[in-house]
């Protein structure tokens, strides 16, 4: 659900978005409009916040370590899991299945 579909692509999106939080903090006196700026960017490149950014690194590897493209799970705001060979649907937090 976080991966990203390459390696060199989740790195990108890491060295962004923890570079868009780290320059608050060195900002903030000077600029702090450009501080709360650069929060939901962050947001934005890691996916969520670094916890997300670092599950979808654990995918992504994983994925590239079976010889696979990372994909998400979730298509159409639906959640597919399987179980023993059946797709089941369940929906996403905050989604009903229609």
């Amino acid at each position: 659900m976080f991966a990203s579909p390459t390696l060199i692509e989740h790195l990108a999106r890491g060295i962004l978005g923890f570079s868009a939080l780290a320059l608050p903090l060195v900002l903030t006196p000077q600029h702090p409009l450009v501080s709360l700026a650069l929060l939901p960017a962050a947001l934005v490149a890691l996916r969520g916040c670094p916890m997300c950014w670092t599950m979808g690194l654990a995918q992504t590897v994983a994925a590239r370590l079976q010889g696979r493209k990372a994909t998400g799970s979730c298509v159409d705001g639906s959640c597919a899991a399987r179980v023993k060979g059946d797709l089941r649907t369940r929906s996403a937090p905050g989604h009903s299945v229609s």
